[in-house]
């Protein structure tokens, strides 16, 4: 299960890389207007998807002004897009040598790290966000997917908790809450999270799924069977054939408990 997102973290679920980074959108001024214009293009093609397009533009931009931290922090986040995330770390890490109070840079750093499971590095980083733009709800999903997977599940619930106070309809931080409450066997609180989430999002195919399997761990098999039910129905809509395959076995599990095998994730 993937973090949403944001890796599979739990024996309960599937969750979506969802990395949540996102650009610059008005440059610095530069000292070339060719080195603007390549940024321009760049950011361009970002917002269109095109990510191959924006990286070449933002090359080109680097060479004419190498000294600009955004021009580095949105070729770093067309890579991390990509899910070139050692790449996407050593344009983050220029942008953060260029402007060291630049939270974005170390936010995104702080995600591509966690992507990569390095995780005391994901913390140093987003903690750093922190202190620079405590308003950000994103820095702190990412601490906490960090903590989560080290064990530090209270830490992590306490960071999607400040996620939640500073976006209250943010269904990502209720549905990474529930995971956290899960693996500390807190179904209660996982539940009332997946509820939220799933009110938040009525397409969040993983959460679906994952209070499925936490009915099923309370023995609400019929509940369970409705969730995973939607959970597949959802998944084959989105075209995600390994998740659906996930499901569907989970789905066999549950309706043939005899076969005395835990459902996984």
């Amino acid at each position: 299960m993937i973090k949403q997102i944001s890796v599979f973290a739990i024996a309960m679920g599937i969750l979506l890389p969802s990395p949540m980074v996102f650009a610059q959108e008005a440059p610095k001024p530069a000292p070339t207007a060719q080195s603007v214009q390549l940024y321009n293009q760049g950011v361009d093609k970002l917002a269109a998807g095109n990510y191959n397009g924006a990286i070449a533009d933002f090359s080109q931009a680097i060479k004419l002004n190498p000294k600009d931290a955004d021009f580095f922090y949105n070729r770093g986040y067309a890579q991390h897009s990509l899910g070139q995330y050692e790449k996407a770390i050593a344009d983050y890490n220029q942008a953060i040598a260029l402007n060291p109070k630049f939270a974005y840079a170390l936010g995104n750093r702080c995600n591509a790290s966690y992507l990569l499971k390095k995780y005391d590095q994901a913390v140093r980083d987003c903690s750093t966000a922190i202190e620079i733009k405590s308003d950000y709800p994103e820095f702190y999903i990412y601490r906490g997917n960090a903590q989560d997977d080290i064990g530090n599940h209270k830490v992590a619930i306490a960071d999607y908790t400040d996620a939640i106070r500073l976006s209250p309809k943010h269904a990502n931080a209720y549905y990474n809450r529930a995971l956290a409450y899960s693996r500390q066997k807190d179904y209660a609180q996982a539940l009332k999270d997946y509820n939220q989430a799933i009110a938040l999002d009525s397409k969040n195919a993983e959460a679906f799924h994952n209070r499925g399997l936490t009915y099923a761990a309370q023995g609400e098999q019929k509940k369970a069977i409705a969730d995973l039910e939607k959970a597949a129905e959802l998944f084959k809509a989105q075209n995600k054939a390994e998740n659906l395959q996930k499901v569907q076995e989970n789905l066999q599990l549950i309706q043939n408990p005899t076969r005395n095998t835990d459902p996984k994730p």
